[in-house]
């Protein structure tokens, strides 16, 4: 296992993140077993570990505080995330102080930890100011709840918004970043990537498999079980018949030829390919099981060169997406229709 220093916090955290979206209901419902992979994940080691208030509804994060109860959690950089709803009702969710203030409480309680290294805003929050979020955060950071904060899959503009206002209001700045980002999925390599780089941010990359599309089980010479796995859950992201997972069957084709010509597999190549770019730190895997975690540790030590990545370049263009690597979040202005729309009596006017 490699280890890089986390943008400018000091932390250092392997080049590989466990990221445990799978456990709980959504995925493995089997705590113990969780449990047991968590612990072969850092006697492998790995040192980060990334989870989310809203996975499986607070599950992953009770099961990710089982696992590292007792001298194991200092071992370990510890990440968690607010954002997303947690229950009905309303103010049980954003970007606000008054929700901030409620869900760290809620993850150290089911982390059963005082502190947590790395506290990361999941979403962009558009009717929250981005000073009301930073001056939380930094609360809590100086009351030692958190250590270092962050966010998730926040635009180019949103982070530069961040970084501007941190300056203007003397506060602390977001210091990762954590986008998608996989071999069909490349789209940060134009805006995304390029600011982190420029503010010094520490970025962990998820998805590195494209939503399953990428672990080895989807080629365009199998059938494709739509009432199995993750093609059960979204089946438009799987279905062969749709042009667009064509494109995508016959691009993972190719590059299972070229995993293959390496001696290694397909989903060791697309876990390798996020870590070849200098502004990412560790990339997030997020196996279900032991055995999908030992498939993937197999290619902890794959450094790809200069020529496989040429290759790839040629098979997937610089900057190009497949598909929409974020099904979970859409820019408001995509929504509301008045952000796209002059008043009638204005476009009259006009």
């Amino acid at each position: 296992m490699r280890y890089r220093t986390l943008g400018g916090t000091g932390i250092e955290v392997s080049t590989y993140c466990l990221g445990t979206m799978m456990f709980g209901a959504v995925g493995n419902p089997d705590h113990d077993d969780c449990v047991r992979t968590v612990h072969r994940a850092l006697d492998a080691g790995i040192n980060f570990v990334d989870t989310a208030d809203m996975y499986s509804a607070g599950e992953s994060e009770t099961i990710v505080g089982k696992a590292l109860g007792g001298a194991r959690r200092d071992d370990v950089v510890l990440a968690t995330k607010f954002h997303f709803p947690m229950g009905n009702g309303r103010n049980r969710g954003g970007n606000s102080r008054r929700w901030i203030m409620r869900a760290v409480e809620d993850s150290l309680r089911r982390l059963d930890t005082d502190r947590i290294d790395l506290y990361q805003v999941h979403r962009s929050d558009h009717t929250t100011d981005i000073e009301e979020t930073l001056g939380a955060l930094d609360d809590l950071r100086r009351q030692g709840k958190i250590l270092a904060f962050g966010c998730s899959t926040f635009p180019a503009e949103d982070l530069v918004e961040a970084h501007h206002t941190a300056e203007r209001l003397a506060l602390p700045r977001f210091r990762t970043e954590q986008p998608p980002y996989s071999l069909l999925a490349r789209g940060i390599e134009t805006t995304i990537l390029p600011v982190a780089r420029r503010y010094g941010m520490g970025v962990m990359t998820w998805s590195p498999l494209a939503s399953g599309f990428l672990s080895g089980k989807y080629r365009a010479s199998r059938p494709v079980d739509l009432d199995a796995g993750r093609a059960r859950l979204h089946p438009n992201r799987f279905d062969p018949a749709l042009p667009e997972n064509q494109v995508k069957l016959a691009v993972a084709e190719q590059l299972a030829d070229l995993a293959e010509s390496l001696g290694r597999t397909l989903p060791e190549l697309a876990v390798a390919f996020p870590l070849a770019h200098p502004a990412v730190t560790s990339v997030i895997i997020g196996p279900r099981t032991q055995d999908q975690l030992d498939s993937l540790l197999k290619g902890a030590t794959l450094t790809l060169d200069d020529a496989t990545l040429d290759r790839i370049d040629e098979i997937v263009p610089p900057g190009t997406n497949l598909y929409h690597p974020d099904g979970a979040w859409r820019h408001p202005a995509l929504d509301d229709t008045s952000a796209r729309r002059r008043p009638e009596g204005e476009r009259a006017a006009a």
